[in-house]
């Protein structure tokens, strides 16, 4: 297992979400993978300095993949099959396996695209 993070779950890290960061602290100390994408991190990252201090700490123990020509394909089919327009979303699912848990504030989405992505994931509301 590991977890695979949306714009939302940044966005809640760097308000400073105490369930967030309780999440992050869990997945460290279990070892586990967090991951997100750089379309991800493009949603929420305005500059860094202070004002983004807790998202650029978040970051660092936060796999981010690129969203390269891949990813892109493989988001476009299920966002193909799922008749729906958000490639980043879409990437979110394609980096999550069966068995992960994504953290999103979009959870009906999310859902919905893992369903068409063929893969059973727990989805976490932030």
């Amino acid at each position: 297992m590991r977890f695979v993070l949306d714009a939302g779950a940044l966005v809640a890290l760097d308000r400073g979400d105490r369930a967030m960061w309780g999440h992050l602290a869990w997945a460290a100390a279990e070892d586990l993978d967090v991951r997100t994408h750089g379309g991800v991190v493009g949603q929420v990252w305005r500059g860094g300095g202070p004002r983004q201090a807790r998202l650029f700490r978040a970051l660092a123990g936060v796999e981010v993949l690129p969203l390269d020509e891949k990813l892109g394909k493989t988001a476009g089919a299920i966002l193909a099959k799922d008749r729906s327009t958000d490639v980043v979303d879409a990437g979110v699912v394609c980096i999550a396996a069966s068995g992960d848990e994504i953290f999103t504030s979009d959870s009906k989405d999310i859902a919905r695209l893992a369903k068409a992505a063929a893969i059973r994931i727990r989805v976490r509301t932030v």
